[in-house]
């Protein structure tokens, strides 16, 4: 991949939001700030228009509330095409981590994500995607 130099003009405050976006996500400079807005923006675009994409289903949940393991788990097989891996963490004696590695077709994985989430017991999720290809 080879660089390319070109220059910008921008109004004083988006060079200053461009420089606070750069410092706050330690950016060494601008060049990379704007790569990576680039490359969230592509991202965004493939989800939008449901290309296959990668992420993950992160779930926080108590898993001494009744059946909601095994509902979980039944949901995710209902997935399994799309389910690369899970991993289950112990926060403390209660509550559980769990995060879900995924590749598919961006509607169908905000699907799975919804209908995890929305399961009664499930405290907090959210679904991150990224580019798959």
């Amino acid at each position: 991949m080879s660089i390319v130099r070109f220059g910008v003009s921008l109004e004083i405050e988006l060079l200053e939001a461009l420089d606070n976006y750069a410092s706050e996500n330690h950016f060494t400079n601008r060049s990379q700030a704007i790569r990576q807005l680039i490359s969230k923006n592509i991202v965004t675009k493939k989800w939008q228009c449901n290309n296959l994409v990668a992420g993950s289903i992160t779930l926080v949940f108590n898993h001494h509330k009744r059946n909601l393991t095994k509902k979980l788990t039944d949901l995710q097989h209902d997935y399994h095409d799309m389910i690369l891996s899970s991993q289950h963490f112990h926060l403390d004696k209660d509550l559980c981590l769990e995060i879900i590695a995924v590749r598919g077709k961006a509607y169908t994985l905000t699907e799975l994500a919804d209908r995890l989430i929305a399961i009664k017991g499930v405290q907090h999720g959210k679904l991150t995607m990224s580019r798959a290809d």
